[in-house]
């Protein structure tokens, strides 16, 4: 006889990402031109500080504050950590040293990359420069990198009037989370019923709730879940939302219509999207069945089942 062979190990990379449009108010817009144009700008405080990157107020009196002062390209490193293993748009794509540079005139450190050979290489206290951009738009990677540097340090801080010609007035900051997701025994079983068009979920052997998709315990009885238990495929809508604005790369017509869809048998809903009739026409207690596409792993949508529709009493507690 030979040992069953343990389940697969799911595995799927995934990506998070989303644009962050934001409005510049006068600080920020001159710090960021002033990179454009080869100048790193600071914010004095009321006790007399320079803080770089600038802020737009006092952290000890919350004030507004708006005198901009011009520091030093040169600095020192107040500390640093190496990174042996760049990520897509991080400022080098070969190993450098995360570093916090104190520049020459400055009270506080601005965070950036060091190009540097290797960590025996960098220390704290070792003497740095600014490493332009050989393309500059306004933005903080303007600055390419730190590189080291053991020339004359800078001077003073001096006042500057913030005042640029086509000033940078916004920025659009790309979010993005990049991770390997792995669902576990719960979901892979949930998953794996998927694929052959079945949905399966796990009831709490404690308040007896069919979760769907399963999560391996009951959050509510913190116990384990174990005992397997399909559900629909009909269920009931629930509770619904009508997307009026198109998603990227989502290649559905809008209006359309999402909808938390109680299967049953079910403790709780899914979220699903709603077909086959039109969306002003979807409503709590709608029937529905689900469509699935050629080679899909999950149903494509719900679609009515022409049953009537459900008795308000029979899905209140899952909405």
């Amino acid at each position: 006889m030979t040992a069953a062979s343990p389940p697969e190990v799911l595995r799927a990379p995934l990506v998070v990402e989303f644009p962050f449009t934001r409005s510049l108010g006068p600080v920020q817009s001159a710090f960021l031109t002033g990179l454009r144009e080869g100048v790193v700008l600071g914010v004095k405080t009321s006790d007399g500080k320079v803080m770089v990157p600038p802020v737009e107020y006092d952290p000890v009196t919350a004030e507004e504050i708006r005198e901009l002062v011009e520091v030093g390209a040169t600095g020192t490193v107040t500390t640093w950590a190496w990174n042996d293993r760049p990520r897509p748009q991080q400022p080098l794509d070969t190993p450098f040293a995360w570093v916090l540079v104190k520049l020459d005139g400055a009270d506080t450190a601005l965070l950036h990359a060091l190009d540097a050979p290797g960590p025996d290489a960098v220390r704290t206290g070792m003497r740095v420069r600014v490493r332009w951009a050989a393309e500059r738009t306004g933005a903080i990677t303007d600055i390419a990198c730190f590189e080291p540097y053991d020339g004359p340090a800078g001077g003073e801080a001096v006042p500057h009037d913030g005042d640029f010609a086509d000033a940078v007035t916004g920025i659009v900051a790309e979010a993005r989370l990049d991770y390997v997701y792995s669902p576990g025994r719960a979901q892979t079983a949930y998953i794996a019923a998927l694929s052959e068009r079945r949905t399966v979920g796990e009831r709490c052997p404690s308040c007896h709730k069919v979760y769907v998709p399963p999560r391996g315990a009951c959050p509510t009885c913190g116990v384990a879940t174990t005992d397997r238990v399909e559900v629909g495929p009909a269920g009931t809508v629930t509770t619904y939302c009508i997307v009026n604005i198109k998603a990227k790369n989502l290649d559905i017509e809008v209006p359309y219509v999402y909808a938390h869809i109680a299967l049953d048998g079910a403790g709780l809903a899914l979220h699903g999207r709603i077909g086959g009739i039109p969306y002003d026409q979807v409503r709590m207690g709608l029937r529905v069945e689900p469509v699935w596409t050629e080679g899909g792993r999950h149903p494509d949508h719900y679609r009515p089942t022409g049953e009537p529709d459900a008795d308000y009493d029979a899905y209140k507690e899952l909405i």
